[in-house]
């Protein structure tokens, strides 16, 4: 018995999963086992994702592409996103990230997982917005379990959480100052909902029981980077260095319990600055791990 790819590989047990991503991206078995053990490849698969054709990201395999959609106040027309994930999945994209913000986001969410071959994932902070349909710092640290906890059940097979802005990192951030600021919006969020009500970062304080929905449902978790640069003037700074060593510490403790990781980032930058960020990433948030 298995409860994820990774607690699969790391028993040297080859899924159907597995199988499937080895034969796509001609490699051994055996090697692609060892890697998704050791974290460096990932198979986002949620066990309520039933019509789900597998993919690999990662370490020596192909690159994966990407489409954005969803419903939001601008464009809350279910018809026309549906529509735009079949294109997607008709010119042979490999994920589709549902960003959807505003309306029936969870009907919208399990029409889509239900009709989808290719991975889906989400921004639960996102969601939890419009869907509590109230001020941001109203929303309570239960809720925003409860808005990740239905996702999951959905079938998403990817979330993106940012879990690394805490409020020692955020107060990092307000101390050194920045041209563009928190560009990402998830990370903006979080920062203002810690801000508003002086609460830690529920995502951070709790993760353990995040990781435990994540482990249940076998949901990877992709690490929001919500302190990268918006600005070449902002890159590599003390803000976006002490993030990424706490995704370090964060992705250590997922592998413990067997969830997978990707981590986002770096954000923009110059173009030599790109490969030490690339190196100062992986040194922070891989660490050898005993395989099968």
């Amino acid at each position: 018995m298995y409860t994820t790819q990774m607690d699969a590989a790391k028993k040297g047990i080859i899924t159907d999963e597995i199988r499937i991503v080895a034969q796509k991206e001609d490699m051994p078995v055996e090697k692609l086992l060892k890697l998704v053990a050791s974290g460096k490849v990932i198979i986002p698969a949620n066990k309520n994702h039933k019509n789900l054709v597998p993919e690999g990201i990662g370490e020596g395999l192909r690159t994966k592409i990407n489409v954005n959609i969803g419903i939001s106040k601008d464009c809350c027309n279910f018809d026309m996103e549906l529509e735009k994930a079949k294109k997607a999945i008709e010119f042979k994209a490999e994920a589709i990230m549902d960003l959807s913000s505003y309306g029936k986001t969870r009907e919208f969410r399990q029409q889509l997982v239900k009709m989808s071959p290719v991975m889906i994932g989400t921004v639960p902070v996102y969601d939890a917005v419009g869907f509590y349909d109230k001020d941001l710092k109203d929303i309570t640290a239960e809720e925003f379990f409860e808005v990740v906890e239905k996702h999951a059940e959905d079938g998403v097979d990817f979330m993106t959480i940012h879990a690394g802005i805490n409020l020692e990192t955020a107060r990092r951030f307000k101390q050194n100052g920045r041209l563009t600021n928190i560009v990402s919006r998830g990370g903006s969020l979080i920062f203002a909902w810690m801000e508003l009500t002086g609460n830690e970062n529920p995502f951070y304080e709790q993760y353990e029981r995040l990781l435990g929905i994540f482990e249940k449902y076998d949901v990877t978790i992709s690490l929001g980077d919500a302190l990268r640069p918006g600005s070449i003037n902002d890159s590599t700074d003390a803000a976006q260095i002490q993030e990424l060593i706490v995704l370090g510490e964060l992705t250590k403790r997922a592998w413990d319990k067997n969830v997978q990781v990707m981590i986002e980032g770096p954000g923009h930058m110059a173009i030599n600055e790109i490969a030490a960020n690339m190196v100062l990433e992986k040194r922070l948030c891989t660490v050898r791990l005993s395989t099968y």
